[in-house]
């Protein structure tokens, strides 16, 4: 643990955007799957699926979890199988 105060507050603020970003990454992660298997198993809700998961995916790109061009190739493989 750092002794300088300013070093503290980053370790704080560094922890506390660590989860976010695994929160959002992880709900990413989740969502593409659910879309994967709403489409393998052809259910009648597989567009609202794909489109939340696509949705996910932008907004990790937005926030610089992902970089844009894997985001990119993640939404062009879920509209493919769609």
């Amino acid at each position: 643990m750092p002794n300088i105060k300013s070093a503290i507050k980053r370790v704080r603020t560094n922890d506390t955007k660590n989860a976010q970003n695994s929160h959002v990454k992880s709900a990413m992660r989740s969502s593409i799957k659910k879309a994967e298997t709403a489409l393998t198993n052809k259910d009648d809700n597989a567009s609202d699926t794909v489109k939340a998961a696509i949705k996910q995916v932008e907004k990790a790109a937005s926030k610089g979890l992902i970089h844009k061009n894997t985001a990119a190739r993640k939404k062009a493989r879920l509209m493919k199988q769609a």
